[in-house]
């Protein structure tokens, strides 16, 4: 019973955030719009054209870093949570970093042609 009240009240929270984030931009733009601004500083000009290859690559990155969790666990009897949740997070930074510097390489390439 516990596990389903668990269940039931993080459902609730994460919908209640989503919930008051959409409102508030949304009062936000029309606050923007009745007073004829331009409502333009709420595109995000730096958002990733790559989404596929930042997610590829962090999903990637965590794979890695549980078989590596695996290997430090067996090999060298490391404790549990601390080999899986370490190389998990080591590999799935290194992998977002990567990305940032693909994107970036990417986004300067195009800009010279």
């Amino acid at each position: 019973m516990n596990g389903v009240l668990i269940a039931v009240a993080a459902f609730m929270g994460i919908f209640g955030i989503v919930y008051v984030y959409l409102m508030t931009r949304h009062r936000e733009r029309i606050a923007l719009i009745e007073k004829g601004a331009d409502a333009s500083i709420f595109s995000d000009r730096s958002q990733s054209y790559y989404p596929t290859l930042k997610f590829g690559m962090l999903f990637v990155g965590i794979a890695l870093g549980m078989l590596m969790g695996n290997w430090l666990d067996n090999t060298y009897d490391f404790n549990d949570g601390i080999a899986y949740m370490s190389m998990v997070f080591l590999f799935g930074g290194i992998s977002l970093i990567l990305n940032f510097l693909i994107e970036r390489y990417l986004n300067q390439s195009k800009s010279v042609d």
